[in-house]
This record gives C-alpha cells, sequence and structure tokens, in this order.
C-alpha cells in the first residue's frame, strides 16, 4: 500500500496587517516537511513569491504601496546576498 502525501508547493504565507495609514506585511511558513533546511536566499525568494501572489489580492492603495515597497525591498536584500 502507498500511501502519498502532497507537500504544499509554497513555503511562506505574506499577509498586510497594521492601521490604515501604515501597512506592514507579515510572513507565516505553511507547514511542510523540509521547512528545517531552508537558507537565506531560499527564505528570500519565497517571501517574493508570497508577495508577488498577495498582489492579486489587494484592496487599496496603501495597500499595493506596502507590497510593491516590500517587493523592491526583498530584490534589493536578494541582490545583496548573492554578493
Amino acid at each position: 500500500m502507498n500511501i502519498a502525501e502532497r507537500e504544499n508547493p509554497f513555503v511562506i504565507e505574506a499577509k498586510t496587517c497594521g492601521c490604515k495609514d501604515k501597512r506592514n506585511i507579515a510572513y507565516s511558513f505553511i507547514e511542510s516537511f523540509h521547512s528545517l533546511c531552508i537558507d537565506r536566499r531560499e527564505i528570500i525568494l519565497a517571501q517574493i513569491q508570497a508577495c508577488e501572489r498577495l498582489l492579486k489580492y489587494v484592496k487599496d492603495e496603501t495597500e499595493l504601496a506596502a507590497v510593491e515597497k516590500e517587493i523592491a525591498s526583498l530584490k534589493l536584500s536578494q541582490d545583496l546576498i548573492s554578493y
């Protein structure tokens, strides 16, 4: 008997939080089998992917600005880690 369990392809989930004037992005790890062996580059890449998925569900301009700012910041830190 073979029992197979599918693993979620996404490692991190992003949500907006904070008051209306100042929005922040909060991340949470989705349970996965290999969550203990993720390095910094993979975490930043997963955060970028989570923010890009979050862009589909943005409701107003303050949330959009916060998510776009977070993506830009993550891409900059990804470039700095690469060196």
